[in-house]
């Protein structure tokens, strides 16, 4: 079904349970993240070796997606907790104009073509809608729905993920389930 082959795809993104911290092996020559730190208040990211804080509550498998406001590329505020009752693979990273975060959303969009028709896949970061949608044009993503959290970082606070000195999200994959229950971290 189409959850199942949503989960398989997040594993093949390289990232398992939890949120990217530590830099790791190289793919394509990239230091790709393959250690995993908890989301949420207490916990922390790792940045050139030195931890960051993480600020939120954190999410969790099994609990609904919280609600967050976050902007759209017509700069509409979107609630991510609406799903559309498909399965979402929901890749978060820090900003699409580094390397490892434009590796993460190719992989996204460009993995399995296919599971667009029956997945929603989308990229949360903190860049602004502008340059999301500049992104997805010269990387000729068109399979992809970006939101920014930009504005007041509620989605980095609502799932645990906002690096709060930096003002960034930490990288991170979940999945949806078609009733928004999140069925993978």
């Amino acid at each position: 079904n189409a959850f199942v082959a949503s989960l398989a795809l997040a594993g093949l993104l390289g990232l398992s349970t939890g949120v990217a911290s530590a830099a790791g092996e190289e793919v394509q020559g990239i230091k790709v993240n393959k250690e995993s730190s908890n989301p949420g208040d207490g916990n922390s990211v790792l940045m050139k070796g030195n931890p960051l804080p993480l600020r939120g509550q954190a999410i969790m498998v099994g609990e609904p997606l919280p609600m967050a406001m976050v902007t759209a590329g017509n700069l509409a505020s979107v609630n991510i907790a609406e799903g559309n009752g498909k399965v979402r693979i929901i890749s978060v990273v820090p900003s699409v104009d580094t390397p490892v975060c434009e590796a993460q959303t190719h992989l996204l969009s460009e993995k399995d073509r296919k599971l667009a028709d029956q997945v929603e896949m989308v990229t949360v970061s903190m860049d602004l809608p502008f340059a999301q949608q500049r992104f997805a044009k010269e990387a000729k993503i068109k399979n992809v729905t970006f939101y920014s959290d930009y504005k007041t970082g509620e989605f980095g606070m609502n799932n645990g993920l906002l690096i709060e000195p930096l003002h960034l999200l930490a990288r991170a994959v979940f999945v949806t389930e078609k009733n928004n229950v999140v069925g993978y971290i």
